[in-house]
């Protein structure tokens, strides 16, 4: 394998690895969900938001900028809201020339605290993966009572993702040791290489077809019944129970003073 996607998690010994699953994804849906909560221009908010993500990434021994780095993510996201700019009526900031497109302070503010709730959010969810092991992340979910099948599809494809990802470098180096031209020859036309590649596409789902058969084939023989083993016995300990009453408790007053302020 070229392309491996399952390295996510970072052992380390600290007390937020040591929670159990089921809270570590408590406590990240419950921050995302305090992100999205966040009242539309409240700076201040965002600000303790953020510092708790970034605390909780200094107490997994990650370090500060470790959620930081890989956080970029989110902003390409955020280009949807850019309309919002030019959509929400208030005081003009500016046009856009040629365009006459005008630019209220009420839009931009609306589209700052859409870009820290994706940025601030997307460092929780990564956080989360960090600090705890796909399959354990998997058993919480359906410990926590989400559909078996909803469970299985994010385990399936997680895990065989790579796998597809691989056979199509593979693909993709074999069209070129076949299409090889000599030097000063043109290159061939967009309608050809539009045509190869949707080809290559459609071999690629035949080839995903047939594997997923025969995978699901073997793991019927081997006792399969819609939900993977878990080889890990967790329980919930008092600390758990302790760091959930604190992570609700803060999320809640948080939200309560900004939006009463």
């Amino acid at each position: 394998m070229h392309y491996d996607l399952t390295d996510q998690y970072r052992a380390q010994p600290s007390a937020i690895h040591r929670l159990d699953p089921r809270v570590k994804v408590v406590l990240a849906v419950l921050f995302i969900l305090a992100c999205s909560l966040m009242p539309v221009g409240a700076w201040a908010g965002f600000a303790v938001l953020l510092v708790l993500v970034l605390i909780a990434s200094t107490l997994s021994r990650l370090g500060v900028a470790f959620t930081l780095r890989r956080s970029y993510v989110a902003l390409p996201f955020v280009l949807v809201a850019v309309p919002l700019l030019f959509t929400v009526p208030g005081e003009v900031i500016f046009t856009v020339p040629l365009l006459g497109w005008t630019a209220s302070a009420q839009g931009l503010e609306r589209f700052l605290s859409v870009l820290l709730r994706s940025w601030i959010a997307v460092q929780a969810a990564i956080l989360l993966t960090a600090v705890i092991p796909f399959p354990d992340l998997l058993w919480a979910l359906g410990a926590l009572r989400l559909p078996r099948t909803l469970v299985a599809t994010i385990g399936f494809m997680y895990r065989y993702l790579f796998v597809l990802t691989d056979e199509a470098a593979r693909m993709l180096r074999a069209r070129a040791a076949r299409a090889s031209r000599p030097p000063g020859s043109q290159r061939p036309g967009v309608v050809w290489q539009a045509r190869v590649a949707g080809n290559m596409v459609g071999s690629l789902f035949l080839r995903a077809l047939e594997r997923s058969e025969r995978v699901h084939a073997a793991m019927l023989s081997r006792g399969y019944n819609g939900q993977m083993p878990s080889l890990a016995a967790h329980h919930l300990r008092l600390a758990d129970w302790i760091a959930t009453a604190l992570a609700v408790l803060l999320l809640a007053g948080l939200l309560a003073v900004f939006y009463r302020s």
